[in-house]
């Protein structure tokens, strides 16, 4: 794929698979309209194979801008928004110049820090164009597991909600080391949205939702619309991350879909790679959704 398709977002072929309507008791694909509109939080998690060109290097401006001005509209029907930015990694290793494809821990770390300073400037540029103002959050595994680091995780982004603010997550990749980080911001997205008590959480991908099998290795897999109980089933149709910047792929998501449930959360897997993606899915855009129990319990809202 060029770089001018890649800015455009432009789908590659196995994606245009049929949706064809499914049911079962894993999952169901049903003509139900779903907007965003039905919520009250929001958090979206961006990956770095979307905020970045990776034939250049480059943070690609245009969608995101087009991703603020979903989030300010949301913002303007008096709904919060938290946001979970991958990308840090992958744009400091262009700036130092780091192109082989395994990293050193310390060379990881060094990409991090640089990066990040350029991620947190793009989104602070292009809120205030809104004039939304950005807060930065860096956390490690611990911040969200620990208890009382917890709860004042919790307790400062919800304030920072409180204040009408963009929330902007990431791990701290220049302290944490491998083998004790999230792993992929899949995870660190849940656990937000669980912090935060969203009502929804949206994974902006490179593929419109959960496929029946890997699309691209088949031409025949079908989107599956809706998903209400992640089973074994549904677990066999996930595959491995992608060769590039992505560290997660589907079966990550499917780990973020059992944390939201657990919590209440409804969670959409949605194709990010064209401009508006929010603006997509509150028009009717196929994706996934994945429902919580009625028995889960009901995010709580501060």
């Amino acid at each position: 794929m060029g770089r001018e398709e890649l800015r455009r977002g432009t789908p590659v072929k196995e994606f245009e698979a049929p949706i064809r309507t499914y049911r079962s008791d894993a999952y169901a694909l049903l003509p139900t309209p779903r907007r965003l509109a039905s919520a009250r939080r929001i958090t979206v998690k961006i990956g770095s194979a979307l905020i970045l060109d990776q034939a250049g290097g480059a943070i690609r401006e245009e969608w995101l801008d087009s991703l603020a001005d979903d989030i300010a509209r949301l913002r303007g029907r008096g709904q919060d928004v938290a946001v979970v930015s991958s990308g840090a990694v992958a744009i400091g290793r262009h700036a130092l110049d780091l192109h082989q494809n395994t990293l050193s821990k310390t060379d990881r770390q060094a990409a991090a820090a640089v990066g990040q300073v350029q991620l947190a400037r793009a989104y602070t540029e292009t809120f205030a164009r809104h004039r939304l103002t950005v807060a930065q959050i860096l956390l490690t595994p611990d911040d969200t597991t620990e208890r009382h680091r917890l709860a004042n995780v919790s307790a400062t982004l919800i304030n920072l909600l409180n204040f009408q603010t963009i929330p902007v997550v990431n791990e701290n990749d220049a302290i944490t080391s491998c083998g004790a980080s999230f792993g992929d911001n899949d995870r660190l997205a849940a656990r937000t949205a669980q912090l935060i008590g969203s009502d929804i959480l949206v994974l902006l991908s490179n593929v419109a939702g959960l496929y029946s099998a890997d699309p691209y290795e088949s031409s025949s897999t079908v989107l599956i619309r809706e998903v209400h109980n992640v089973t074994p089933e549904i677990e066999q149709m996930a595959g491995g991350a992608r060769p590039g910047y992505s560290a997660g792929g589907m079966i990550s998501k499917l780990v973020a879909a059992r944390m939201a449930l657990a919590s209440g959360c409804t969670m959409i897997i949605a194709d990010g790679r064209d401009t508006h993606p929010l603006s997509a899915i509150d028009a009717g855009k196929p994706c996934t959704w994945f429902h919580p129990s009625p028995a889960a319990p009901i995010a709580r809202k501060t």
